[in-house]
């Protein structure tokens, strides 16, 4: 794309503020940065910031002449740090506090360099690393980025893989219409940019080829042990090491050795089924989105579908055109939120542009990332002075509640009956909401289509029975009933010091430091461990990426320190918890009233961070050894 009419055509395609700074890049001038343009970004706008028309027009005008010059030879020019700073504020359409700027400049990353890597350090230490092994659990998306950091760092590694692939979630799903919920600009590794995404949210087998990609680039295959179960990982405290038993396909178990173990296996894999009577007397097939039957022909079947979470709001609409009746049976309705681009294909000109202009995919990523960051946490936090109704937990989440409800009405003119139904009564934020671009209810509204929200009772040989006594025929009965989410790590035993079981240490309400470290499990460390899952602000990966930084700044402390294991003191890790618990009990998820995936049994809310990016971005940038205990082989001692 190098003609006048190709370059026009992409320049109607671009983000204008993310094009405004391309241009101080292209140009040196940042005069076009004017306080009346400054971008105002409203709810539910089209992510242009409410800059004119014409302002637009001019800055479109600008950025041709200046990549036209760029591609003839013309040279860059390098803002200043202060400069910089301004166009973070300018694009944000914010002051950014600047206890922020550190973590933005890192995640913008205008200098190409990847400033999550290991850092260089003293062949001493690096033969003292080149020593350790780590076993991984999980070739996820985790797993990978954990594997690709000790690569970097001269550890040795195995990851150990239940599956015949990596990708995690990504190959474990593929139900019909199985696609990502947060922008795919923004939802990848920040050292491993992809400017081809074909959409703005991309579907599953996109995302599982990406990640497919990085294993393969990456030569991380020949270290991974693919269709094999861990059983269980055992500390030996003499010899500060794990004794890790894994079993084959073929059902062998072998023990590998390591000095670490890394759990990677993620939250949201195993499938939960709800306890209703008469579950295993369903005659026809009966199946969990997350294990989807692709051989069950499902054209002209009458489906009961149990669930409306996020897996049914992505597939229900998918499937609903080719059945012949489709009853979906709702507990409770999801929180809607307005996002029409989410099935949108990302245009060829967005593409060129990403590609080919300098710093446009930085500041766009940039962009996405501060605006489904923290922007949003404010208004999920409870209002101790509120006095409205419990739907809401103050006057901001009343009104973004409003808002809501509103693009719901709008969608349900011709459907009044279905308005009571798909509104929740708990406040937005309380439970996972999802991105809504119109499909979901306008499959509520096929006349093959009904929503059923009296409560089921049972499950008979031929369809489901509620608590009106009405029974519902059905051929396949499908869960989109979510996971097991506070079963952290259950898929194998993890024995620690003095034989203790972590489970058992648990006993169903699971704890950790920063997500990663339990006292009592020496070099047993977690990613998206408790309390990592976040709500409103954010991509998962950047969570992990700074999970594995701790991680590996831990394995770095042992190399400088000769010693041979590191664990959390138990008053570090009890303080932070007893932090996070008050920090949960203040926002919308942990409202008493509400309940969701994101408490366990007890109504601990063991999933969510209740804190801004920054701060866990901040704690986990190197490990503090002052909050920690190191172990030498045969005995220990305080690092305090």
């Amino acid at each position: 794309m190098t003609d006048a009419i190709d370059l026009d055509a992409a320049l109607a395609e671009a983000h204008i503020p993310t094009l405004m700074l391309s241009l101080v890049h292209l140009t040196g001038d940042a005069a076009h940065l004017r306080p009346e343009w400054r971008p105002v970004y409203d709810f539910w706008g089209d992510g242009q910031g409410n800059i004119p028309d014409a302002v637009q027009a001019e800055i479109r005008a600008k950025a041709k002449a200046a990549i036209l010059a760029h591609r003839a030879g013309a040279s860059l020019h390098t803002p200043s740090l202060a400069d910089v700073r301004r166009m973070m504020d300018f694009i944000a359409g914010a002051d950014i506090p600047e206890r922020y700027a550190p973590f933005l400049m890192e995640e913008l990353g205008l200098d190409g360099a990847d400033a999550r890597a290991p850092a260089a350090i003293a062949p001493k230490l690096a033969a003292a690393k080149r020593a350790m092994k780590v076993v991984i659990v999980g070739a996820g998306m985790s797993g990978l980025l954990m594997a690709y950091r000790l690569q970097q760092a001269g550890v040795a590694f195995e990851i150990i893989e239940k599956n015949a692939d990596v990708g995690g979630t990504w190959l474990e799903n593929q139900y019909p219409g199985c696609r990502v919920d947060t922008p795919n600009h923004m939802y990848s590794y920040s050292f491993e940019d992809n400017h081809g995404w074909p959409h703005f949210y991309s579907t599953q087998d996109v995302l599982l080829r990406y990640f497919q990609d990085f294993a393969d680039k990456h030569a991380l295959r020949p270290h991974i042990r693919f269709a094999t179960q861990v059983v269980e990982a055992r500390y030996d405290e003499a010899k500060a090491q794990w004794a890790v038993r894994v079993r084959g396909a073929d059902g062998v178990e072998t023990v590998i050795i390591a000095d670490a173990v890394v759990s990677a296996v993620g939250q949201l894999n195993q499938p939960r089924y709800p306890d209703i009577p008469g579950r295993d007397t369903f005659q026809g097939p009966a199946f969990h989105s997350a294990r989807w039957r692709s051989d069950v022909d499902l054209k002209d079947k009458r489906l009961a579908v149990i669930g409306t979470g996020a897996s049914a709001f992505q597939f229900v609409p998918e499937i609903a055109p080719l059945v012949k009746d489709l009853t979906v049976f709702q507990r409770t309705p999801p929180w809607l939120g307005p996002t029409p681009n989410y099935h949108d294909p990302v245009g060829p000109g967005k593409k060129w542009l990403v590609e080919h202009v300098p710093f446009y995919d930085k500041w766009y990523r940039f962009w996405l990332f501060w605006m489904m960051t923290d922007g949003v946490l404010e208004a999920v936090k409870r209002d101790p002075h509120w006095s409205g109704p419990p739907s809401a937990v103050g006057e901001a989440n009343a009104m973004l509640r409003q808002m809501l409800v509103e693009k719901i009405e709008e969608q349900l003119v011709d459907r009044p009956d279905l308005v009571d139904k798909v509104i929740p009564a708990y406040p937005f934020g309380a439970k996972r909401s999802l991105r809504d671009n119109g499909v979901w209810l306008a499959a509520l509204k096929r006349p093959n289509v009904r929503l059923v929200t009296d409560p089921i009772v049972a499950i008979t040989e031929t369809g489901l029975e509620t608590q009106s006594g009405a029974h519902y025929d059905a051929d396949v009965l499908i869960y989109g009933t979510g996971f097991k989410a506070s079963d952290f790590v259950d898929t194998f035993d993890v024995i620690g010091r003095e034989g203790r079981s972590l489970r058992a240490h648990w006993a169903g309400d699971a704890r950790a430091y920063l997500g990663a470290l339990v006292p009592g499990f020496p070099n047993f460390f977690m990613i998206y461990g408790p309390n990592t899952n976040i709500v409103v602000n954010g991509s998962i990966i950047f969570f992990s990426e700074c999970s594995v930084r701790y991680i590996a700044g831990c394995l770095d402390l042992l190399a400088e320190t000769g010693a041979a294991a590191l664990e959390v003191k138990r008053d570090v890790h009890d303080r932070f918890n007893a932090e996070i618990d008050a920090l949960n009990a203040e926002m919308a998820w942990g409202a008493p009233h509400v309940s969701s995936w994101y408490k366990n049994r007890f109504g601990r809310v063991s999933q969510n961070w209740p804190k801004p990016l920054v701060d866990y971005w901040s704690a986990t940038l190197k490990p503090n050894p002052e909050e920690l205990t190191l172990h030498a082989a045969q005995r220990s001692v305080s690092a305090a």
